[in-house]
């Protein structure tokens, strides 16, 4: 996933139970493995780089858990207009974005309007019984590193609960997801980070039970001709954001939903994506950038999380 992760969990009055500490750790690296396995366009042969190689619009078997995923992506996609899109991936790759990297260039017009018409979440179909996926037509190609990350955190935190452990925090890259309470036995503290590239911490919030994911453009973007390009594309007309949201994250219990809506709202700008996040009824917090000053702003439902 190109990233780092982190789990701490307590071993209390159930040590009986739990496996030893070397082999839950190679348990979930094994999970992780095969999330790369079925998800990631960096691995030539993985189910997802088969199918976007893959030239027929007949269905494509895939993974279980993979068929999970995208039946959960088109969701979104639908719930929020076709701001969520995991067809993007070409894009995303025009704007030199995705596994190749290429050099800071502003593509043609003409390029983005042609790729902007072989992409869409309506072009991809998925069923569950056998799992499988089709495209309408070729080209279509999937990318889904906006909730395959969350997806793993799942995975493990899903993993630790078959173990019986009640006290848990997994986190890959900043998507995290948290059980029960932390080693001082309160409630899990998590960090936003400052939206900039010298980082530090805006809030911390206090969860227990749920799962929280932060999105922003701050750490991958470029510049060219004065203009900065972030690497969150608009599926709605192929070019990066253009908006003041530097950072939104949002709490739910799924961290792929959480994942993927961080993703949404950051997308849909701070105030489509508070609306979008009312109607949803979702507990997030976004920082805008006004002025050259940070500014919060949040739904009622995030108050109740936040320290300070």
């Amino acid at each position: 996933m190109g990233t780092t992760f982190v789990v701490k969990y307590k071993n209390t009055a159930l040590s009986h139970t739990v496996p030893p500490l070397q082999q839950v750790e190679k348990e979930i690296n094994d999970l992780l493995v095969e999330v790369n396995r079925q998800m990631s366009t960096y691995i030539s042969d993985s189910e997802i780089s088969q199918f976007n190689q893959f030239a027929e619009t007949d269905w494509f078997p895939v993974s279980e858990d993979f068929a999970k995923v995208v039946q959960l992506a088109l969701k979104i996609s639908d719930d929020s207009r076709g701001a969520f899109d995991v067809t993007i991936g070409p894009l995303v790759n025009l704007w030199g974005f995705g596994p190749k990297k290429q050099e800071d260039v502003v593509p043609d017009e003409t390029e983005i309007e042609k790729l902007l018409s072989e992409v869409g979440y309506s072009k991809l179909a998925v069923r569950m019984t056998p799992p499988a996926i089709k495209k309408e037509s070729h080209p279509l190609y999937c990318d889904l590193s906006a909730i395959a990350k969350g997806f793993g955190v799942d995975k493990i935190a899903d993993y630790l609960d078959s173990l019986g452990i009640e006290d848990y925090m997994v986190e890959i890259g900043g998507e995290v997801r948290v059980k029960g309470s932390n080693q001082q036995g309160l409630s899990w503290r998590i960090g936003i980070e400052v939206p900039n590239v010298g980082g530090g911490q805006q809030s911390v919030v206090a969860l227990e039970d749920v799962a929280m994911a932060t999105s922003g453009d701050y750490r991958n973007y470029f510049e060219k001709d004065g203009e900065r390009y972030s690497h969150t594309i608009d599926p709605r007309n192929g070019w990066p954001i253009r908006h003041t949201l530097a950072s939104v994250t949002v709490i739910h219990p799924s961290c792929a939903i959480a994942d993927a809506i961080a993703t949404t709202i950051n997308v849909l700008g701070p105030e489509a994506g508070l609306q979008f996040a009312q109607e949803q009824k979702l507990p997030i917090f976004i920082i805008i950038k006004e002025e050259g000053e940070f500014v919060e702003k949040m739904t009622p439902s995030f108050k109740k999380y936040l320290l300070n």
